[in-house]
């Protein structure tokens, strides 16, 4: 499948704005979104996991450490050969590091294929993933989002992309993640793109 790239990201918000005046607003004032793809593969999959439920500077502090432990070779194999109290010491939890060693034996069998998600549907891929123990739906669609580039995925329980359609909406509290879902049905087939001029929005505000 096709992976978003810069022309089909400005046709996407083109038709966004023609659809939505509210997104064009916010085009209108924040400019293009970034388009912030992330490589496709372990190392990716990884750092997503390190993201759940902490901040990005914490998740990223811990994977620049792993990485830099394998001297910038962060593979299935290479994250085996770590010990679990060496993980512990560079910041893991004893849950993201059991996800993490048990994800890697998954690759490493070829119980996941990765190179073979970019072949299946965004359904598909998202299932794919979230059939390894620690790979839920955030996880699994900003994977599919940013790593695949897919254009009609929404990232279910993303704060920020809730407070940033709290902001959208005029609403004195974010929608939960079920109604922000229900909500950005009507930005078919463009979801990854809303997605992104939500997420530059939340970034801009958070700092108007």
């Amino acid at each position: 499948m096709r992976r978003l790239d810069a022309t089909s990201l400005q046709t996407g918000c083109e038709a966004l704005a023609a659809a939505d005046s509210r997104l064009g607003a916010l085009l209108d004032r924040n400019g293009l979104p970034p388009l912030r793809l992330r490589p496709e593969g372990f190392g990716t999959l990884i750092h997503l996991i390190l993201q759940q439920q902490v901040s990005r500077a914490s998740a990223q502090a811990v994977f620049d450490r792993v990485v830099a432990h394998t001297a910038g070779d962060l593979t299935p194999a290479s994250l085996l050969a770590i010990d679990a109290r060496e993980l512990r010491e560079m910041g893991w939890s004893r849950q993201k590091t059991d996800y993490a060693k048990t994800l890697a034996h998954a690759v490493e069998n070829g119980e996941l294929d990765l190179c073979g998600l970019r072949t299946l549907d965004d359904e598909g891929a998202m299932a794919a993933l979230e059939a390894q123990r620690g790979v839920g739906p955030w996880t699994a669609a900003v994977y599919v989002l940013t790593a695949l580039g897919r254009r009609d995925v929404w990232a279910p329980g993303d704060r920020a992309l809730q407070v940033a359609l709290g902001w959208l909406l005029e609403r004195p509290k974010p929608p939960n993640s079920r109604e922000a879902a229900e909500i950005a049905l009507a930005w078919r087939p463009w979801r990854g793109v809303a997605a992104r001029i939500l997420w530059h929005d939340y970034g801009t505000g958070a700092r108007r």
